[in-house]
């Protein structure tokens, strides 16, 4: 994964970003644009999450993103050897990005379910290991736990000592970055400020598009070095257990169509270019060879400042999923502005 920018964003030559202590800076040791533009396995099923990684490779993707959380990471471990062993390409070119699932954030549960993980995929180390979100559930093999009335039953875990336990697992060669995912800026801000830091947030992976552009969190992490990574830069799946009905949905957006017919593009395209013209890594979920051939595709045009401009007007703070079941926790991230 290209955790830095192309030559129009960023910085001149595409790399990935490393820990290299409290202060670390991007590194730029990586070739291809390929790195900044990443499938999301969330919500493939596991029958189509091996082939749909194959295609993705074959494509020109070298950033992987998957999850604990997603339970597909056997298949698309299976997959990625097989593309290693064939030749097409080597373990140094792919990206693997795992998450720390909130059933595990007590830290003495976090290098176990890192080493669960690499079992999984049949890999010795990830390239980048992020906690997936600051709100801790019970642990236990549940994925969600829920009491007998159907409620997610959550835990209270300082994420700063769930933090020690990944710079340990960094320590350890299991993992070559760390990061996190859906933390605000103040959450950002206790992990920076927190005593005996070694490693910053290489990132931190969170929810944006143009109807959720999160302008102020992403001056704030360029601010600190630190990466914004936009997962449901498309919208969102329609899953309701996460997203509510009547969302609105992004890739029918008139101006985001007009633009696109413009260009004579998608308007996914759109919304991904978009992004890395921002310098914001971006995702994009697909189990369909067409369109992950389509969200490769958006290196080789550039949108206008007015299209940028465009598209920045059609923010309004909108967010598909708002993890309601957890607004009361103590570390509920979107109870702040960014």
């Amino acid at each position: 994964m290209n955790l830095s920018g192309t030559k129009e964003v960023c910085v001149s030559t595409p790399g990935p970003v490393q820990n290299n202590g409290p202060h670390q800076c991007l590194s730029l040791q990586r070739g291809p644009s390929s790195y900044q533009d990443a499938p999301r396995t969330h919500q493939v099923p596991k029958s189509m999450a091996g082939a749909a990684t194959k295609v993705a490779i074959d494509v020109g993707f070298r950033h992987i993103d998957s999850a604990y959380l997603y339970q597909n990471e056997e298949e698309v471990g299976k997959a990625l050897r097989e593309k290693i062993r064939d030749g097409t390409v080597k373990r140094e070119d792919i990206f693997y990005t795992t998450k720390l699932w909130a059933t595990f954030l007590r830290p003495e549960l976090v290098r176990p379910a890192l080493e669960r993980s690499l079992k999984k995929l049949g890999l010795d180390y990830v390239d980048l290991f992020i906690i997936h979100v600051p709100i801790a559930m019970k642990p236990g093999e549940e994925l969600v736990p829920k009491d007998a009335g159907g409620k997610i039953i959550l835990d209270t875990v300082d994420f700063c000592d769930t933090w020690e336990a990944l710079e340990k697992c960094k320590d350890a060669g299991l993992t070559k970055s760390i990061g996190v995912s859906n933390f605000n800026h103040k959450q950002l801000e206790m992990i920076l400020n927190k005593p005996r830091l070694k490693y910053k947030p290489v990132c931190n992976q969170v929810e944006c598009h143009p109807y959720l552009n999160q302008r102020k969190l992403l001056e704030f992490c360029k601010s600190q070095d630190i990466v914004l990574v936009a997962y449901s830069a498309l919208g969102s799946h329609r899953d309701p257990n996460w997203v509510e009905r009547d969302s609105p949905y992004l890739l029918e957006d008139p101006i985001l169509n007009a633009i696109a017919k413009k260009h004579n593009r998608s308007p996914g395209q759109i919304a991904l270019r978009y992004q890395l013209q921002r310098g914001v890594v971006v995702l994009a979920k697909s189990f369909n060879e067409k369109r992950i051939q389509e969200n490769f595709q958006v290196f080789d045009f550039e949108l206008t400042p007015e299209d940028m401009k465009a598209i920045d007007g059609l923010n309004r703070n909108f967010r598909y999923e708002k993890l309601l079941f957890a607004v009361d926790h103590l570390y509920y991230p979107y109870s702040e502005e960014y």
